[in-house]
């Protein structure tokens, strides 16, 4: 099984060599940026699946790589792997880009009319909608908001909040290879449905195309449903999955002996 072929392991080599080497600088740099903001750069749609955000990052996909990627490689050969590997990436990177524009711009708007009518009401809300997450950091600012809302500087320091909290939205990098792999999952349960797999955690058997199954219900489920605090990019899980779908369905309508 972890028999690597060439590409798996000079995909697998070069992650941890930039792993190696990655410090804050260079994923503020080379990280997925949001559309809107302005350290976004076309070259992060690619750079980012080299950067992880810690070794646990790198270990859990590195192991989907090495454990799921040999088979597609020897099933397709280099060059079809390698093109499947990337074309799954880029997808995922691009949905994940395209559920956040639409999710950022939504609080620009919401900024935006509160830079225009701020108020201890407003303040509020906008905390509730959009910054959750931050609500125990910001609990002494909000009583004492509470407690004077005409007072200028509470007035000045909640839109000076309500700004960063904004800016660290947008300006917050997507890293890792997971789209990636999670497209090398998809790829594995549908050319090899009914492998089994035997699990660590629970340790029992199951099928690949029931694997597989699994994490698109739960990806779907906490891309939809998840909170602030979740630094997950599961859009992005879900992209991968969905661009090796699109791709191994094409191929095999192009060849019908492709299975």
């Amino acid at each position: 099984m972890f028999s690597l072929t060439p590409v798996v392991r000079a995909i697998l080599i070069l992650n941890v060599l930039v792993f190696l080497v990655t410090n804050d600088a260079i994923i503020e740099q080379f990280g997925l940026h949001s559309f809107l903001s302005d350290q976004f750069n076309p070259i992060q749609l690619l750079t980012h699946m080299f950067l992880h955000g810690g070794f646990n990052h790198i270990f859990s996909n590195m192991i989907g790589l090495v454990v799921f990627g040999p088979m597609l490689e020897r099933f397709w050969g280099p060059q079809r792997f390698t093109f499947f590997y990337f074309f799954t990436g880029l997808g995922a990177a691009l949905l994940f880009s395209g559920i956040n524009y639409y999710e950022v711009h939504d609080v620009y708007e919401t900024v935006e009319a509160y830079r225009d009518n701020p108020g201890y009401d407003n303040f509020l809300g906008f905390v509730d909608q959009h910054a959750v997450s931050y609500y125990d950091r910001l609990t002494p600012f909000i009583d004492k908001f509470k407690s004077f809302p005409n007072d200028s500087k509470n007035i000045q320091d909640s839109v000076a909040i309500v700004n960063r909290i904004f800016s660290n939205q947008v300006d917050e990098p997507m890293v890792g290879a997971s789209g990636a792999i999670f497209g090398v999952i998809m790829g594995f349960g549908l050319l090899f449905p009914n492998t089994q797999l035997f699990l660590l955690f629970p340790p029992i058997p199951v099928k690949a195309k029931y694997l597989v199954i699994f994490y698109g219900a739960f990806e779907l489920y906490s891309g939809v449903y998840r909170t602030q605090a979740d630094n997950v990019a599961h859009f992005a899980h879900i992209g991968g999955m969905l661009f090796a779908f699109i791709l191994i369905k094409y191929w095999g309508s192009q060849r019908k002996t492709f299975y």
